[in-house]
């Protein structure tokens, strides 16, 4: 099967939480059994596995560091270092900023990582070949102690996750084994600001980083279209 991941103002390069969503969703339409499954992305083909009970486990595309401890001069919070990596869409990784990351501080948490993304892109900083850096990553102390860290995640449009983000949480993990934070094989267990749950490794293959990352989704609803003949914009509204 093959997937294109659309936001708010367009589609994503590749989205882990929407891959298992896929996977849910077509296990409740009878369209697909537990066990590994193939998906091609606009980044790749990546594998995940349906485990049941709303369980999957994705294999993203190879991820890694392209950048660390990269300075941006952000207006009304001066110099601040992170981290550029990819993990099927490009980050900038912050673990210093001063805020706290839950639900309450969102409307903060958001001004801030827009704040960033926009000196980003005024300061001509990007991942490799230029590719624009769409997605903030703010860390912080997890809210339980069996879990290691706990993330905001500013998603293009100036919308956050509500998940840890597969992308984002694979991002983390490359940045881990190449700062010598993290071992292949070892478990991240990644906290999203709204507490939910991802398991993560990553595995050497080769010179590659290959992330895999457990979560679950649950299928809350059901929709049907109707596409009237005689409806002049039955197919939307196109710019003339």
């Amino acid at each position: 099967a093959g997937v294109i991941y659309f936001n708010n103002i367009g589609y994503l390069n590749m989205c882990g939480h929407g891959t298992m969503g896929v996977a849910v969703a077509l296990a409740h339409q009878g369209k697909l059994a537990p066990g590994r499954h193939l998906l091609e992305t606009p980044v790749g083909t990546v594998g995940f596995e349906l485990q049941g009970s709303g369980k999957v486990t994705i294999e993203n595309v190879p991820s890694y560091r392209h950048a660390a401890d990269v300075p941006v001069d952000v207006p009304g919070h001066g110099t601040v270092h992170g981290d550029i990596a990819w993990g099927g869409n490009w980050f900038f990784l912050i673990n210093d900023h001063g805020l706290t990351i839950d639900l309450a501080h969102v409307d903060e948490l958001t001004l801030f990582t827009v704040r960033v993304r926009e000196a980003l892109e005024a300061q001509n900083i990007t991942g490799a070949d230029g590719g624009e850096i769409d997605h903030i990553e703010l860390f912080g102390p997890p809210r339980s102690a069996k879990n290691h860290s706990r993330n905001f995640v500013l998603c293009p449009g100036a919308a956050y996750d509500r998940s840890p983000c597969g992308t984002g949480t694979s991002a983390k993990l490359a940045c881990l084994v190449a700062a010598g934070k993290l071992q292949p094989g070892e478990v991240w267990r990644q906290e999203s600001v709204v507490g939910s749950l991802f398991e993560g490794t990553i595995q050497r293959q080769g010179n590659e980083l290959i992330p895999r990352l457990t979560g679950t989704a649950y299928v809350n609803g059901e929709a049907r279209l109707l596409i009237d003949p005689h409806d002049p914009f039955r197919f939307g509204i196109r710019p003339e």
